[in-house]
């Protein structure tokens, strides 16, 4: 997106050194990345830079405020609510896609905030492997805040760690190395000393927690959790001894209610220019389940749903979904009313992403995730790295990028 620097990357650009930096990052992780690495990293313009840091703090101002916290606990579906829950999350990451606004600049467009830890040692690593092998300006940065590589281990390691003991502070997932972002664990082992565990090895007596490693039965004290609720319950065929919705003595680093209490179910409550409107649907058809007012005007403006065309503009989300899922990009009145629980969907206006990263081929569209921690002592979240994904298809994703290069996992350089 600054065409000088576009240009030298993509003329410059060698395929041996793109094949060296994904064997590079394996023999960091010690294992292989099992999603697609881009060819390229992006590189932010200061005004775009400014756009993006606006748009957070129009979330912040949000997720900091009473009324977010009086409405977000009605997300939790019921009968998954944890106990423990911390005052915020720990994490909040915020998607936006990058589109163009009626002036053509380039504009950030939310498409999803979460409360939930996704690749924060793998995108350090990823800054600097795209360093190490290719010719990255250096008045240009991937963390925020003027926070150094030790700095931002040593602010991770004081919010997943939070005192404990390293090995007593597990890494929890459902079967993490099956899961695509398995080389995240790997590094996070690496750097914490955390052991990285199956929620089917914890062992429970009473109301503690313990795992066993070469003949030890260890306490845990303390969960950086990465497992997904939806997920967890459609294994049945786990043996578990603990459920994360039963009381146990350890603490959170990153409680589990929040990936449902900052997730789509957040969207119809923003109101700035860098957030589509959203709307439950179950209030559009005149269900009272979702405390917001929002959806009274569009209501009133769809009528009945008699016409497709009045659903032209939106797409139509199920609020629990992960990586894509279960998404509508062209809903119907059939799809309306063919949905069984309105409550736990939304409309939101369409995102039209504009391909905007020139590459050796067809143009790329881009989505910037904008990655904060919110430490237990901090007033609000801190900005401290990103993520960028990259794409050619008609959404973010690898099934929408099957064959394609220059897609795919990479990050931002901000000017």
């Amino acid at each position: 997106m600054i065409t000088h620097l576009r240009q030298a990357y993509n003329g410059s650009f060698k395929q041996s050194s793109h094949d060296s930096l994904i064997n590079w990052l394996t023999e960091q992780a010690g294992v292989r990345p099992k999603f697609q690495v881009s060819e390229t990293p992006v590189f932010i313009p200061t005004y775009l830079k400014e756009r993006l840091l606006e748009a957070g703090k129009d979330i912040i101002e949000v997720v900091t405020s009473q009324r977010f916290f009086d409405l977000s606990p009605s997300a939790i579906p019921k009968g998954q609510a944890v106990p423990q829950r911390t005052d915020h999350p720990l994490f909040l990451q915020m998607d936006f896609g990058l589109c163009l606004d009626e002036a053509g600049k380039i504009t950030p467009q939310l498409v999803e905030a979460q409360g939930f830890p996704s690749l924060y040692f793998f995108q350090d690593m990823l800054a600097a492997g795209y360093r190490k092998f290719f010719d990255i300006p250096d008045h240009f940065t991937s963390r925020f805040g003027g926070l150094s590589v030790e700095d931002y281990h040593r602010l991770l390691a004081d919010c997943i760690l939070d005192g404990e003991d390293p090995k007593e502070v597990a890494l929890l997932e459902v079967e993490p190395d099956q899961q695509t972002t398995r080389i995240d664990f790997e590094l996070a082992n690496k750097q914490l000393g955390i052991p990285v565990l199956c929620i089917s090895e914890l062992e429970r007596s009473g109301n503690k927690l313990y795992y066993k490693r070469d003949g030890q039965r260890i306490r845990i004290k303390r969960i950086f959790n990465r497992v997904i609720f939806d997920e967890l319950l459609k294994r049945d065929d786990f043996d578990l001894q603990f459920n994360l919705t039963e009381e146990v003595d350890v603490s959170w680093a990153g409680h589990p209610d929040w990936f449902a209490m900052l997730s789509k179910h957040t969207l119809p409550l923003f109101d700035s220019q860098y957030v589509p409107k959203s709307y439950y649907l179950s209030d559009i058809l005149g269900i009272d389940a979702h405390p917001t007012s929002q959806s009274s005007g569009f209501r009133e403006r769809i009528g009945d749903f008699e016409d497709d065309s009045d659903l032209r503009k939106y797409v139509l989300k199920p609020l629990y979904s992960f990586a894509g899922q279960g998404i509508n990009l062209s809903p119907t009145v059939a799809d309306i009313k063919a949905v069984p629980d309105p409550e736990n969907y939304i409309l939101q206006t369409k995102v039209s992403y504009e391909p905007l990263v020139e590459t050796l081929d067809e143009p790329a569209s881009a989505e910037v995730r904008m990655m904060y921690l919110w430490p237990p002592d901090a007033a609000e979240p801190i900005l401290i790295n990103n993520l960028v994904r990259l794409s050619k298809g008609k959404m973010i994703g690898v099934r929408y990028n099957k064959g394609k290069t220059w897609v795919g996992g990479s990050i931002g350089y901000f000017e």
